[in-house]
């Protein structure tokens, strides 16, 4: 990245939006549409400066682009080509935070640290590829590999492998080098809502047994289910 100049950078975070969405029908949209894209060659231009020892200055440029994007990017975290910010309100980049090339993050998502200590990297770092989606919170010094998949509103507190999908609270793999699409938010699984089918289904064979005397039809009918929780869990592991 060192042999390509900003200008030329800059340039390809403006065709950026027409790789990453299809509501884009015009270049006028760009100025006033994707507060991420200036969020983005704002942080350019001000890491440049911090990287120069202008970190006042690279501080103020950030300060004011987050009043007028709603984004939060830190001039000191290190940011690849081509990264997409779609929508982008309420986006947190920490300072040691590291995103690599064509990386799409949603709204609300949050690279935070879990530690007070200057001297440490103290945020994630999202390798190349990566889908971070809507709402999702990304802490500490773990790793998020590539073309990896984190879904809406998960809190990732573990290293996350190449080409995997980690969704909940705290987040699981739930697919290990299946699938390098994009990400599709509604084939995410909900993984609460399963459960609680689960436990559900677990509570009606009890309560049937009990009220009509069908205790033959419990050790049937709780095989079933527990194949179905095998191979719930079977998904949750690590």
């Amino acid at each position: 990245m060192s042999n390509i100049s900003l200008w030329h950078i800059i340039k390809e975070d403006f065709q950026t939006p027409w790789k990453n969405d299809p509501a884009i029908r015009s270049k006028f949209e760009l100025f006033f549409n994707y507060p991420g894209i200036w969020a983005i060659i704002n942080y350019r231009i001000a890491h440049y400066l911090y990287m120069k020892k202008f970190h006042f200055i690279a501080r103020i440029l950030m300060g004011i682009t987050q009043v007028i994007t709603n984004i939060d990017i830190h001039p000191r975290c290190k940011i690849g080509r081509r990264v997409f910010i779609d929508h982008g309100v309420g986006v947190v980049v920490g300072e040691t935070a590291i995103i690599g090339d064509d990386v799409l993050i949603y709204q609300g998502v949050t690279l935070g640290g879990v530690s007070l200590d200057k001297d440490v990297k103290r945020h994630p770092t999202i390798k190349s590829g990566a889908v971070i989606s809507a709402g999702a919170k990304v802490l500490g010094n773990i790793t998020i590999g590539e073309n990896a998949k984190v879904g809406a509103n998960s809190v990732v507190i573990k290293d996350v492998p190449d080409n995997s999908t980690a969704v909940g609270i705290p987040a699981r793999v739930i697919t290990k080098g299946k699938d390098k699409s994009q990400l599709s938010h509604n084939k995410i699984p909900d993984i609460n809502r399963e459960l609680f089918i689960y436990l559900s289904k677990r509570l009606s064979v009890l309560e049937d047994a009990i009220i009509n005397h069908h205790e033959n039809i419990i050790v049937k009918r709780d095989d079933e289910l527990e194949k179905i929780y095998q191979d719930f869990i079977s998904t949750m592991k690590d």
